[in-house]
């Protein structure tokens, strides 16, 4: 923290100076650390409550704002003092408050204060870095002192090793903390820019004298007046003294408007600002800026001043004057300003600069007079249309600004990040017919601020048009020189036609251009723009030709370039096209054997790189449906399984890779059971390379929706590994695979038990909180299929589970939400979590729920309010506090989705049994509701429609409703199901509903009375109950009708 608060954060003059203790100035860097610096002590009570007891070296000391009264319990509070209750081993209190000073001793203490000071806290950050210039010597003691500049996690580590201190183990810890909060303050600075440099000399005379001209003593003018201090004007249009140029200040000039005082301003590259104004015997400016940084002269004064406000919005010709003063050096540079930069360049740097201007003018003139004829002949209909559209892009000026070097790569990084989602996104797509939508063409344009390589790549590519074939290898040689992972150099490569001959350079017959130009396109490729062009330039056929070459190095190298492009659908589909897929596939035939002894010759090894650039190259392709398919009938499957038998790890990793995409097909599913892949994954995940375990499990986790799969895994001793990789959760991706990997196992009752016993539940139950939402999901999920067990919703609820889960209701990630409520469904089994539950408000937030607009999120929820309302204590009145919950539930029987009405007549079920909310649900209509539903085919619907029926009968005259809305024939209906849980509801259903003659009537004319008498001898004891009352009462109305006919 001492590195950043010395070379980062911004200090006021005397400070920076070193003399006095100084203040930080008001900038919005500071403001932004000062917030990082404050979020972690505030968070520091919780995240670290061990190292939070620690007692400082020495107090941080300062004065403070805050009043005795602000302190409550955990502290004795008097009228101008405060002290801890917490207190240091020799009795001493860890804070203590002597209005105004402040004294504290204790990272708990700190994360306390932050708390109680509430909107002020960074008032009071602030305060304390101004007072304790050096923290970490304060905390750790003077031989920690990072403003040295050794404050390295080595250095820190040795100093404290060699430590007697009892603490040293905590003090360790925290040195690493703070050296951590150092490095994140350190790279947040450098990603948050002040303000970007935008002045110079020139704008900044032009601003001056044009508000001379409208200056003066009338009251129209802007200004009464405005003049420079000083008269001396330095060759590069400064009059700053140069000492104050190199901290890019440009002048300094006196302002008087009309309402303020006179104002003494700063002009520099950063922006105008106002400064301490001259010294009492007006021969010396204090430099020190005394408020916030503007673009401009103009936005300055009328921040400053009402009056120029005013004037200036009358003043309609000042106006049309800035914007000509803005618009000019967009146009073209002044003759002053190009005399400063030719005099700031020598003789040699200018002839240079001179010829890579005319190269380029000539170049660009070359492009549009002389377009690519392999262009024009090679690519395909849908690049024709990117052509014409980046054609018209050009016409139209549809070009990025210009920017430095430094600032287009870092705007190129973010680029990279947002193509490679996109295309991630896109590669997801069932379908391939559909063009992608592909990020705008980006070109440097000619008077773009451009490093030299890009010059000197220019040449390079002029000898490779031009030259003889030892020209062209040379060339070739030279530019992979260059560091070909830089942006510049790849656009610079494609801006200069590079990419046309590299392409053609493959067609040659000479083997050393074709290395030559694939070792360079394999690099470039990273560049999603650089992939588009190969494509659209007809790069792909001639590398997919190569992979038929006798010669190995040329086909890894043409397979790792496919591997590259291939990182969307168009390009995916044009490997398939040209028979790519075939010939990659081909390359896995490798000769190497993992059961051989461990004698590899050079042809051997060569023939194992083949393979894992063939493995690489379809990992990209199978991201398509079509390329998968692909895979598989060129015999695909058998030739990964047996590479994966091998103990080459970088070979290992795109064979798993192209498994697991592959792996959410069913028939290859069914192929990867057949050929014994399990048993290598399950070892694999034993390997101590983090991507690999990665792939395996993400391969697991796909399999895994096969019961036959799971109980692979398990046979083969997968479990253990699994259980046993939750407990490194560093790396997130690798917990997101194994994570999922174990919930799709614990499917299995069998998987479950061996997971207790590895005590992976509990590790599962610590996953619950500050975990990312793709690991959350696979948590959750993996907890709600254990706890269908007894024993593992204990475990949940003495590990302090339900709480997390509840909370984790309140969430938007659908896949997270209906594997949330399924766990919370499943802990509400029993009791004693269901009162954890109910006291959390955990049920309220599950019946918001079925307002989800997602279906399966209400289908979820539904199922998961079934055991809370069996559970709770008192279910009848919980139900009827939710206002609209009653009416929320009946009005989802009009869904059409099945899942819903299934979870939903469930939930009915449970609401029923108690008779005032049948009441209720009543008067809402449900009984017609559920007699819409009774023309079902759908079995699980059934099931639970016809014990919806069977307990809404116990109200009033609902027995007669159903009858009315032609619910009963349907259910008869419902005896022919071969699903014994439905006879089972339908039988109590045609019980109930028996006791009305007219439902009798119905059911004996639609054939109840033979398919309850077959089920009169079942062994379920309640559908023969059922079936037997329903029975009686059919033939007691029977013996009524003959009875009444004879008397």
């Amino acid at each position: 923290m001492g590195v950043v608060l010395t070379r980062c954060a911004q200090w006021t003059a005397a400070a920076a100076a070193g003399h006095g203790t100084g203040t930080l100035e008001i900038t919005p860097l500071n403001e932004a650390m000062l917030k990082e610096i404050s979020r972690f002590v505030e968070s520091f009570i919780y995240k670290h409550p061990q190292e939070a007891k620690y007692v400082f070296v020495e107090p941080l000391e300062w004065k403070t704002n805050l009043d005795p009264s602000a302190f409550e319990s955990g502290y004795v509070v008097s009228a101008t003092t405060v002290k801890s209750e917490e207190v240091d081993k020799d009795g001493q209190p860890l804070l203590f408050f002597s209005v105004p000073q402040i004294k504290i001793r204790s990272f708990g203490q700190l994360s306390c204060l932050l708390f109680i000071a509430k909107d002020t806290k960074l008032k009071e950050t602030q305060a304390c870095i101004e007072a304790n210039r050096n923290p970490v010597a304060n905390i750790l003691g003077m031989n920690y002192n990072t403003k040295k500049g050794d404050s390295s996690v080595l250095n820190i580590l040795d100093k404290i090793t060699k430590d007697d201190d009892p603490e040293s183990e905590i003090k360790m810890k925290i040195a690493i903390l703070l050296e951590e909060l150092d490095l994140h303050l350190l790279n947040y600075s450098l990603k948050h820019p002040l303000l970007e440099i935008h002045l110079n000399s020139v704008t900044v005379k032009k601003d001056i004298e044009l508000l001379k001209r409208f200056s003066g003593k009338g009251e129209q003018t802007v200004l009464e007046s405005i003049e420079y201090t000083s008269d001396y004007e330095f060759s590069n249009g400064c009059r700053a003294p140069p000492w104050r140029q190199l901290h890019g200040e440009i002048c300094y000039v006196l302002v008087k408007p009309h309402d303020v005082e006179t104002l003494c301003i700063t002009c520099s590259a950063e922006g105008v600002f106002l400064n301490g104004g001259k010294t009492d015997d007006e021969e010396e400016i204090n430099y020190e800026r005394k408020g916030a940084i503007y673009k401009d002269l103009v936005t300055f004064l009328k921040e400053k001043s009402a009056k120029f406000s005013e004037n200036m919005s009358k003043h309609t010709r000042f106006n049309e004057e800035q914007q000509k003063v803005k618009e000019q050096p967009k146009k073209a540079p002044k003759k002053e300003e190009a005399d400063a930069l030719h005099k700031h360049i020598t003789s040699s740097n200018r002839s240079k600069l001179e010829k890579n201007q005319i190269n380029l003018g000539k170049n660009q003139m070359t492009k549009r007079l002389e377009p690519s004829l392999n262009w024009k002949t090679t690519v395909d209909v849908k690049g024709h249309r990117t052509s014409v559209r980046d054609t018209q892009d050009e016409k139209h000026g549809g070009r990025p600004e210009k920017s430095t070097s430094s600032v287009s790569s870092g705007r190129a990084q973010l680029a990279h990040k947002n193509a490679d989602k996109i295309e991630e996104i896109l590669s997801e797509s069932s379908s391939e017919s559909e063009e992608d939508e592909e990020p705008p063409d980006h070109r440097q344009e000619a008077n773009a601020d451009l490093p030299s390589e890009y010059w000197q790549i220019q040449k390079l590519v002029k000898y490779l048009k031009g030259g003889n074939q030892t020209a062209t290898v040379i060339a070739l040689c030279s530019m992979r020189d260059f560091n070909l992972a830089q942006e510049t150099c790849q656009l610079a490569i494609r801006d200069v036609g590079g990419l046309e001959v590299l392409i053609n350079l493959l067609d040659t017959d000479e083997v050393k251009c074709k290395i030559g130009s694939l070792k360079i396109l394999k690099e470039i490729s990273q560049n999603p723009q650089i992939r588009r062009n190969i494509v659209d330039l007809g790069g792909l056929p001639v590398m997919v030709n190569i992979l038929d070459s006798p010669h190995k190095m040329l086909k890894c190298l043409a397979a790792e370039t496919i591997a590259n492009v291939a990182k969307f659908r168009r390009a995916r589909q044009a490997v398939r096209h040209h028979g790519g897929i075939t010939k990659l596939v081909a390359l896995l035939d490798c000769t190497q054997n993992s059961t051989e002894p461990a004698q590899s010759s050079l042809y051997d090894e060569r023939d194992v790189e083949v393979a894992r650039c063939g493995a690489l190259a379809l990992w990209s392709c199978s991201k398509s449906y079509a390329n998968k398919e692909a895979i598989r009938k060129a015999g695909g499957i058998p030739l990964l399984a047996q590479l994966l038998k091998t103990s080459h790890e970088n070979m290992l990793i795109p064979v798993v890779g192209t498994l697991q995409e592959c792996a959410s097909e069913e028939s290859y599913r069914a192929a990867i059971k057949a050929e014994r892949i399990i048993e290598n994954l399950v070892k694999n995940l034993n390997s101590e390379n983090e991507q690999l375990q990665e792939h395996c499990a993400m391969a697991i986790y796909q399999c895994a929706e096969d019961e036959e799969t799971r109980d692979l895994v398990r046979l083969h001793g997968g479990l253990k590994p699994l259980a046993s990789l939750l407990n490194n959760t560093d790396n997130k991706e690798r917990l997101a695979a194994v994570t999922g990997a174990i919930w799709k196992c614990s499917i299995s009752k069998e998987n479950v038990t061996k997971f207790r016993e590895y005590k992976a539940i509990e590790t599962l139950v610590g996953l619950l909180t500050d975990q990312p939402e793709e690991v959350l999901v696979n948590v959750v999920g993996a907890l709600g299929e254990c706890c269908q067990d007894h024993e593992n919703r204990v475990i949940v609820r003495k590990c302090g589970g339900i709480q997390p889960l509840v909370n984790l209701l309140v969430g938007i990630n659908q896949a997270l939400l209906v594997n949330v409520t399924k766990a919370v469904g499943a802990c509400a089994v029993e009791p004693e979590s269901m009162t954890i539950i109910d006291r959390l408000d955990g049920v309220r937030l599950l019946w918001s729920l079925l307002k989800n607009p997602h279906p399966d999120v209400k289908a979820s929820a539904a199922w998961a309010l079934c055991p809370c309302i069996q559970n709770a204590k008192d279910a009848g009145e919980m139900v009827r506090s939710f206002v609209g919950g009653l009416e929320l539930v009946v009005n989802l029987l009009k869904s059409d989705n099945k899942e819903v009405l299934a979870s939903v007549c469930a939930a009915i079920t449970n609401i029923a049994k108690d008779q005032e909310n049948l009441a209720v649900i009543t008067d809402h209509g449900v009984v017609p509701l559920l007699s819409k539903l009774a023309n079902t085919n759908n079995d699980k619907l059934r099931h639970h429609l016809a014990e919806a029926i069977s307990h809404c009968c116990m109200w009033g005259r609902n027995k007669v409703a159903f009858g009315e809305h032609k619910a009963v024939a349907p259910l008869v209906r419902y005896l022919k199901s071969n699903d014994t849980n439905v006879h089972r509801a339908t039988a109590q259903a045609l019980y109930q509903l028996s006791e009305d003659a007219d439902n009798c009537i119905t059911m004996h004319e639609n054939g109840a009375v033979k398919l309850l008498l077959d089920m009169v001898g079942s062994p379920d004891q309640d559908l023969q109950e059922a079936a037997a009352g329903c029975i009686s009462n059919i033939r007691r109305l029977a013996l009524a009708t003959e009875k009444a006919r004879y008397t």
